[in-house]
């Protein structure tokens, strides 16, 4: 039985300072909680100090990004190998604004997906359609392509192991989210494929998680859809009750 699965990406927010007093906030008001994987996904300068005020807690912590190659000269970039060293053991892969503002491909997101498993960390992979291609009809067809060739080389337990957040480009940062029928399709189109692709025991053990403007008054709604499996949080996880609250809405929502 999968558990939701809620991760917090803060994006280019937060100082160390800043990311440590959330972090310690956020570990006392969800102690309790044993039943939800949390996330929070800090800038790369505060991956290290999050990670050491989360020790020995409930909450993980991942990368919003990471390059393919262990070293080289690559100005700026920062390995699988720095990220796993700093503490972190998850990487966000292929996000929208990844793939929009720095012309990231689904080939990139085949190699960085490569490397982060050979790193020791798990993926968590982002999947979706802009709104020119929904208005299109073109939904299923984009994330065939995205899984397709994003997932290319992956092996069955590798697929099981990771994190599809399925992150329709139209719904982030803007306020709207997708339907819980809008995302319950996409979500079950992707699992199908999984299955499809990559066998029963894969697909049924991968964490399909929801991305998209989610607020604690709709992640009830989204995660009893029966493959949503949780959330990938953007401006709602910057603030502690906010993310805790839909921590908990997730928890009750799952029982």
């Amino acid at each position: 039985m999968r558990i939701p699965f809620i991760a917090g990406n803060w994006k280019m927010f937060k100082t160390i300072h800043e990311a440590v007093v959330f972090t310690k906030e956020l570990r006392s008001t969800l102690k309790d909680v044993a039943d939800v994987e949390i996330v929070i996904a800090p800038p790369f300068t505060a991956i290290h100090a999050v990670a050491e005020a989360s020790r020995n807690t409930n909450i993980g912590v991942a990368a919003q990004d990471m390059h393919w190659e262990r070293e080289g000269a690559f100005t700026g970039e920062v390995s699988p190998a720095m990220i796993q060293e700093a503490g972190a053991a998850y990487a966000i892969i292929g996000h929208s604004e990844r793939r929009r503002l720095f012309g990231e491909t689904d080939a990139t997101v085949n190699r960085k997906m490569m490397a982060a498993f050979l790193a020791g960390l798990t993926p968590i992979v982002c999947v979706g359609e802009t709104l020119e291609e929904r208005e299109r009809g073109e939904t299923l067809a984009v994330l065939d392509r995205q899984v397709k060739d994003g997932f290319d080389r992956l092996a069955a337990e590798q697929v099981a192991e990771l994190v599809v957040a399925y992150e329709p480009v139209w719904a982030i940062g803007t306020g709207r989210n997708a339907s819980s029928a809008q995302a319950g399709e996409a979500h079950a189109h992707i699992r199908n494929r999984l299955r499809q692709w990559f066998g029963a025991d894969a697909a049924d053990r991968c964490h399909v998680i929801y991305g998209g403007s989610v607020k604690p008054d709709n992640i009830r709604e989204l995660i009893l859809e029966p493959d949503v499996d949780g959330a990938l949080v953007g401006g709602a996880s910057l603030d502690v009750a906010s993310f805790a609250e839909i921590v908990t809405r997730s928890r009750t929502a799952a029982v």
